[in-house]
Formats: C-alpha cells, sequence, structure tokens
C-alpha cells in the first residue's frame, strides 16, 4: 500500500511524500528509523491502477542489478561523494533501464529532503522491506556503507540460493520433456501405421500390443475430457491454495514431504537466520526484526511460528526459550541462539547457523537431483521398452501367421 506523509525532521525541517509499505505500522516504523517525527500518515487512495500494478514484471529490477548497485553506492560514499553524486554517478553507468528509471526518482526524492530508504521504499517490487529496514537502521546509526555491503551480501547468498537449484533440476527437467516428446512422436505417428499394417494384413495381434493400442485409443477418443478434467481439478486445487487455510495447508504440506520437505524447512531456516543477521548488525530491536522476518516469510506455518515468537519476545522471554517452545526450530539452532544471547554475538551467532543449514540444504538438493536423475531414466526407459516391445512382439506375430 501507499502512504501520504507529513513530518519533520530532527533539525525541524519539513518533509512529505509517499512511501510504499504492507502496513500502516510498517511504513510508521520506516519514517521513524530515517529519522522523522510524523504528523500525518494516510492511505493513497487510487483510481487507476498503475502500470506497475498491472504489468508488475516490466518495472522489476533484476537482484543482480541491485546487489552490483549497493557495492558500488557503499563504494562511492566511503570515497567521500555525497549521496546525490553517487547516485547521479550509478545512473548514468547502470545497464539496467528500470534501475535508471528508479535511480532518477531517488534522486528527486533526496534532492525533496527524503532519505535513501525512504525514496527506496516506494519501490517495494525491487527492493525486499529487509532491505529498505535496514537502510534506514543504517541512517540513523551513520552506518550506511557498511549496511549496504552486508545487504548485498544478504542478497547475494539468496541469489545463489536459487540459481543452484535451478542449475540442479536443469538436466532433469529436460530429459523429461525430450522423453514426452518422443513418446508422443511414437505414438501420434508410428502406432498408426502399424495398425494399419496390420489391419490390412488381417493379422491377429498379441496381447501387449492389443494393451498399447487400447490406451492410444483411449487416449484419442476421451483424451480432450482427460485434459480438461486435469485442468478443472487444477483450477480449483490452484484457486483454494490462493485462500490463507489452502495457503496454509499447502505450505504444511510442502514442509512434511519426503526428501523435499527439509530441503524447503532448511532454507526456510537459513534464510531466517540470515535475514535477522542482517538486522541485528543494522541495529534494529528485536521485536521489529521479528516483525520484519515474518512478514518476509513465504510460508504460512513458518509465518505463524515467527508471530508466536513475538509474542512471546515481547513477554520478555528472549529469542532462545520462545523457539525451543516449536518443533520447527531445530534444536543446534535453539542452542546456538541460547549461546548467541548469553555471548552478545547474536548476530554471529544466527550467521552461522544460516551458513550451516545453507550448505546442508545445497548437499541435499544435490543428492535428492541424483535419486531423481536415474529414477527418471528407469521410467522413461520401461515406457520406451513396453512400446518396442509391443512393436516388435507385434511384428513377429504378423511374421509367424504368414509363415
Amino acid at each position: 500500500m501507499d502512504f501520504n506523509y507529513l513530518g519533520y525532521t530532527e533539525d525541524r525541517k519539513i518533509v512529505k511524500g509517499t512511501i510504499s509499505a504492507s502496513s500502516e505500522e510498517i511504513a510508521g516504523q520506516i519514517l521513524a528509523h530515517s529519522g522523522y517525527r510524523v504528523l500525518s500518515l494516510k492511505p493513497v487512495t487510487a483510481f487507476m491502477p498503475s502500470w506497475e500494478k498491472l504489468f508488475p514484471f516490466i518495472s522489476r529490477i533484476r537482484p543482480e542489478a541491485i546487489i552490483m548497485f549497493s557495492r558500488q553506492l557503499a563504494l562511492l560514499l566511503e570515497s567521500g561523494i555525497d549521496i546525490v553524486t553517487s547516485l547521479e554517478l550509478l545512473q548514468v553507468q547502470t545497464s539496467s533501464r528500470n534501475l535508471k528509471r528508479v535511480l532518477g526518482e531517488v534522486i528527486s526524492d533526496l534532492r525533496r529532503g527524503n532519505r535513501l530508504s525512504i525514496a527506496l521504499s516506494k519501490h517495494p517490487k525491487s527492493f525486499p522491506k529487509i532491505y529498505i529496514q535496514s537502510l534506514a537502521a543504517g541512517e540513523q546509526s551513520g552506518g550506511l556503507e557498511t549496511v549496504l555491503r552486508q545487504a548485498a551480501d544478504y542478497m547475494e547468498r539468496g541469489v545463489t540460493t536459487a540459481k543452484g537449484v535451478k542449475n540442479a533440476l536443469r538436466y532433469p527437467v529436460f530429459v523429461g520433456i525430450v522423453a514426452v516428446v518422443v513418446i508422443a512422436l511414437i505414438v501420434t505417428f508410428v502406432l498408426p501405421a502399424f495398425t494399419n499394417l496390420y489391419t490390412s494384413l488381417g493379422a491377429e495381434l498379441p496381447l501387449l500390443t492389443r494393451i498399447l493400442m487400447a490406451a492410444v485409443n483411449w487416449l484419442r477418443s476421451r483424451g480432450l475430457y482427460l485434459l480438461a478434467g486435469v485442468g478443472s481439478a487444477g483450477f480449483i486445487a490452484f484457486a483454494y491454495i490462493k485462500t490463507p487455510r489452502g495457503k496454509y495447508g499447502w505450505d504444511r504440506l510442502a514442509l512434511r514431504l519426503p526428501l523435499l520437505g527439509r530441503v524447503i524447512h532448511l532454507n526456510e531456516l537459513a534464510r531466517c537466520c540470515r535475514s535477522m543477521s542482517l538486522l541485528f548488525r543494522a541495529g534494529l530491536p528485536l521485536p521489529e526484526i521479528m516483525s520484519l522476518v515474518t512478514e518476509s516469510s513465504n510460508n504460512r506455518v513458518m509465518k505463524a511460528a515467527f508471530a508466536d515468537i513475538r509474542q512471546d519476545i515481547l513477554k520478555g522471554e528472549g529469542l532462545s526459550r520462545p523457539m525451543a517452545k516449536s518443533q520447527l526450530f531445530l534444536p543446534m539452532m535453539v542452542q546456538m541462539v541460547r549461546v548467541g544471547e548469553e555471548t552478545g554475538n547474536l548476530d554471529v551467532t544466527l550467521l552461522s547457523v544460516a551458513q550451516s543449514y545453507e550448505t546442508e540444504a545445497e548437499d541435499r538438493t544435490r543428492a535428492l537431483v541424483g535419486l531423481i536423475q536415474p529414477a527418471m531414466t528407469i521410467i522413461i526407459g520401461l515406457i520406451v521398452a513396453f512400446i518396442a516391445l509391443s512393436l516388435v512382439s507385434a511384428i513377429y506375430s504378423i511374421y509367424g501367421q504368414l509363415s
């Protein structure tokens, strides 16, 4: 949502503008961390949707571009160049059209007296809330350059993990597509030719071939109905998953899947720990950190667990004790968090836990892909062998009958 705000800075300078946030509370937190005293905060009423809302993929900036932008901006600021000039230099040299456009708007906002975090918050599709909040805390503490580097490292790890999963699944998906195409060609062109030959010769087909032909004929005559039924079931399931109850059930099922569920669980825990470590180093308080972690989680089951932890934190129970109440948080993670609380190095401890779980998730992903590849080979081989055996047995049957 977009909110119009009116406020003033510590030196009594009036500021106003628009900020994007998921709720009025989050918008107020972003403004407060940017050093603004809010006088008025009202949601914007839009009569017509913008092109950005209709087609969000058009204006979205690639994470790789944001990572490079963050590191280059940190380098320029460390060199003593003011932030507006730094952004102007980055706007000129970037090859991303969307980033160039966004930087132009950010520069305009900065010249009107807004801070960087406020200007970036107007583009929530490109800049995650955790990124914006950490920058707001860095502006408040005077360590913006350090926070920019840490945020870049945080985003880079997420991109690396996503690329690793995609690369691991690329070969199995390619093999599966090729197999489906080859089998479809055999069923569509080769089998009808054999059928016509057998019919013209008046030969009796063997049982295996009759089963195959019956299956092919059924698919031809009932294929559209089958496709419509599968499509309808898929649409109903998709619509149900979009509901809060359906989304929660789907996410719970995802965490319980054999083999894959463990990978999903580890990735969620790693993302949580890395996010918390980033926000701790930026200087945010623990309740606010848990609010951001809860909001950024894509899994409803984990989101509910994070929300419960936040409520316990507000009661003064710390972090490790609420985590220990839920089976979603593994014993090693709870113990490490407890040690981090006792030593005062919770940010370092959480980062170590994140790295450990990321490594384990990567190892399990590679092992899972290693199981998928031979399983696909066996299944495809059995299908092709069944078709080939049906054709060969038919040929020998015709040869025997003609002899």
